[in-house]
Order: C-alpha cells, then structure tokens, then sequence
C-alpha cells in the first residue's frame, strides 16, 4: 500500500536527515577504526613491546591517521555534493511555486518594456488571404500557429514560422451553415483553449462554432445568444468558455461536453469585448454603457468599472488583478480589479484626426497585453501599432514606440514568448461600416519584438 504522498519541502527535509545521518555513521566508523589503530599500539604483548615494534606501530598510527584525513576530506566534499543535487531542484521547484502564488495574486510582472527595441519596418511580415477586413486572430500556445478570420466569413490557419496558409475553411451563404462547414456571417471573435486543442469563434448570426484545431475540423455549434456574438474566451487551463453578446449577456458554455451552463446579465448595450484567465470570472467591455464588468461566475455577481467617456471597444487581462481597455474617445485605461476607477488613463493615445472638419481622437480598436508583464499594445486607423510600458503598480503608462501600419487594427494579440506581435488589420473598423481605408490591404503583420542584449560585464585581469 502507497504511503501518503509528501510536499516538496517534507521531501527535501527527509533527504537532509538521510545526508546527515550517513554522515554521522560515517563518523562512528571512523572512530571505530581509530580505537582499533590505538588498541593495536597500546595493547601489544610485553614481549614484543621493543623499540622496532614501537616504531613501526607508529608508523602504521600515522599511515592510518593519513588515510583517516583523506577518507574524511573524501566524504565531506561528497556530502556537499549530494547536498546540491538535492537542494537544487528544491530551490527551483520553491522559484516556481513562488511565481505561480504572484500569477494568482495578479502581482508577477515581468519587466520586459525597458528592453524592447522599436521593430524595424522592413522585417514585419504580411500575411494576405482574406477577401475582406479581419476581424479578429488568436496564437496557439505554443507561438507556431495563427487563427485568423474576417468579414468574409473565412477562417484560415497560418503557420508563423512560414507564413503558409495550413487549412482555409471558406466563408459560405447565410441559412447555409448545417450543411457548409464554416460561418455564413461576418466572423467577429474567436478564442483558443490553454492546451491548444479547441477553438471557439463567433459571428454576427448569433452562432458560435467548435473547431478541432489540428484539423480545422468543426465539432459542434452552440446557440443560444439572441444577437450578434462579439466576445469569446476560454478559462485557462480548461475547456469552459465564455460569450459575450450584442444581447448584452454573458454566457458560460463547457465545451468538452457541448454543455450550455448558464447566462448572466446586466449591460445596459452591447458587449463588445471579453477576456479571462485562469479564475471563475471573466471581464466585459459595455460598449456605450461606458463600463467595464468582472463577472464573478459561481456567485452569479459582478463589479462594475467606469472611467472612459465613449464606447468601450476593447478589453484584455494583464494579470489576475489588472486588466487595459481602450474606447472610441481615444482613451486606453489601465484597471486594477480592486479600484472602481482607472488606475491610469491615457487620453487621446493615438493622437487627433480630422474628420469632416471636426478634430476627433482615433478611436482605440484593439489593445493587447503580453500576460504577467509590463508590455501593452493598443491599434488604432491612426497608421500605426503603439507599445506601452505600464509603471510601477499600473499606475502609468509610457509610450515606447510607433510601429507603422495601415488600415482599421481590429485585432492585436503577443506571442506566449513575448518574441513578436501580430495585428489584424483591414479597410474597416471591425464592428461597422463608418467608411473605408482604401489603400490598406486586409491582410495580417507579424511584428518582430527584439529584447536589447546586455552588454557583457567585463574580464577579471586574470581572465577568470
């Protein structure tokens, strides 16, 4: 029968105890060893006590005390290695577990924003393939695969290193969807699972489709939503989703058992974004009710959050605890889950435009964050990508640098690795048909992020 199982701290008491007392044994052997040698000398026979027996009983003394020193230097530096070996991974698994108690307390940040260098333009990538504006686009978790889908209806799967189209499922006619495999509507969000096997997107028919992601195959189709679906995001590390809807709700499905849960309500407009992490809760953008939401899923409640003047467009988790948005009076807010108020507002983030005579801020249409770091980015139709550093405590918010691109950002979304940025553009906003961008190209940039390397601390004299 298996004994209890032990807690790595327990675990690597026990293997101290076990190094300490082989020590100690060690040490009464050596002992043993020494009375031996003495009782050797000091008990001889009186017959064979002469000065040459004497001699060279001394001789075997120093001989064995010799020997004694070196099997202890031997065993103490032995000791000390197994010490390390064992007290190593300790200390590593202890790193680690301090790390992932910082993730769920939402206060790990990876301070990365100091070090990245402004992307040259010559190295973004262009992917083209979409007819239309995309609209939305998801990373696999493991950074070699690209979702993409748009206005067309299509959805199509990029290999990033490549930059190949791996699978095109085509955009069909409406009322078409039970017989054609994909969406026949306007596809405007989507999300993949923590473990890379589902995806989840969502149209402007109120539909919202599984797919297989290996095989580009779809799996199931969950209704419900009475509006346009806008909003989609698995928990991390399972497979419950949540829905966020022009119906203004907010709706809890499990997808490995094609299972419906619940609906939760209280927007007073649209829901035009959603995210969430690894919590029971998931954060909303209320478009013109002008505030962001938490919804607590187990007890049915939620807080509510107001800071920016216009639509609220877009949303996304930095951690556990803050969160970034971004609205069409041109604002990007940094929220702390505790705080009712924005922790930091940037105001006109994109600067101004002249439209129609009248000097308006770029809307804000998309905002990204690289997970438990300092590194935002917000996309506008203001011709480029914005990196943000956010201060100490997300209390501020520092422009970095400008990455320039043309057309409506309808989407942004960072590499699990940190090492590129992908932005989905096209000739119009994703949400509306307000007016076109004509010489953009609906297609999506892979951006480069390239960390500053330290330089290297010189020398010693002698070379070590």
């Amino acid at each position: 029968m298996k004994g209890p199982k032990l807690t790595p701290g327990f675990e690597a008491q026990t293997r101290q105890c076990r190094v300490h007392k082989a020590r100690l044994l060690k040490e009464e052997d050596k002992s043993s060893l020494l009375q031996v040698c003495f009782s050797s000398i000091f008990h001889l026979p009186p017959q064979k006590a002469t000065e040459e027996s004497v001699y060279a009983q001394e001789k075997k003394l120093r001989l064995a005390k010799l020997y004694l020193e070196q099997l202890r230097q031997y065993e103490e530096e032995r000791a000390v290695d197994e010490e390390e070996e064992e007290t190593e991974p300790v200390d590593l698994i202890g790193d680690r577990l301090k790390e992932d108690v910082l993730e769920q307390k939402g206060r790990l940040q990876r301070l990365v924003a100091k070090d990245v260098q402004p992307p040259d333009p010559a190295s973004i990538r262009v992917l083209r393939g979409h007819q239309l504006p995309i609209t939305c686009l998801v990373i696999s978790p493991d950074d070699r695969f690209i979702f993409s889908a748009s206005k067309d209806g299509a959805l199509i799967k990029w290999e990033v290193e490549s930059g190949k189209r791996l699978c095109v499922v085509p955009g069909g006619k409406k009322g078409t969807e039970e017989q054609h495999m994909g969406h026949a509507s306007q596809v405007l969000c989507m999300a993949i699972s923590s473990d890379g096997k589902y995806l989840a997107t969502g149209d402007r028919n109120k539909l919202i489709m599984i797919w297989d992601t290996a095989t580009c195959k779809r799996l199931h189709i969950f209704t419900g939503h009475r509006d346009a679906v806008s909003g989609l995001s698995f928990r991390k590390g399972t497979h419950q989703l949540y829905s966020g809807s022009h119906d203004r709700s907010v709706k809890v499905w499990n997808v490995a058992e094609n299972a419906y849960m619940e609906t939760l309500f209280g927007h007073q407009d649209i829901i035009t974004g959603l995210d969430s992490l690894s919590r029971d809760c998931c954060v909303t953008a209320g478009g013109r009710d002008g505030s962001v939401r938490l919804w607590k899923i187990p007890e049915e409640s939620q807080l509510v959050f107001s800071g920016h003047q216009g639509s609220i467009d877009c949303i996304q988790l930095i951690n556990e605890e803050h969160m970034v948005s971004g609205a069409d009076d041109g604002s990007v807010a940094l929220w702390g889950l505790t705080k009712k108020k924005p922790l930091a507002l940037a105001r006109q983030a994109h600067g101004m435009q002249d439209a129609q005579g009248l000097q308006q801020p770029y809307w804000i249409s998309a905002v990204a964050a690289l997970r438990n770091s300092d590194l935002v980015a917000t996309g506008s139709h203001s011709a480029s990508v914005k990196l943000w550093k956010c201060g100490e405590g997300f209390r501020k918010l520092e422009p970095l640098c400008d990455i320039p691109v043309v057309g409506f950002v309808n989407s942004l979304k960072f590499s699990a690795a940190g090492d590129f940025l992908v932005a989905g553009l096209g000739q119009e906003h994703r949400l509306g048909r307000w007016w076109r961008i004509k010489e953009a190209k609906n297609s999506i940039c892979i951006i480069p992020l390239k960390q500053r390397v330290a330089a290297p601390s010189p020398k010693a004299p002698d070379g070590s």
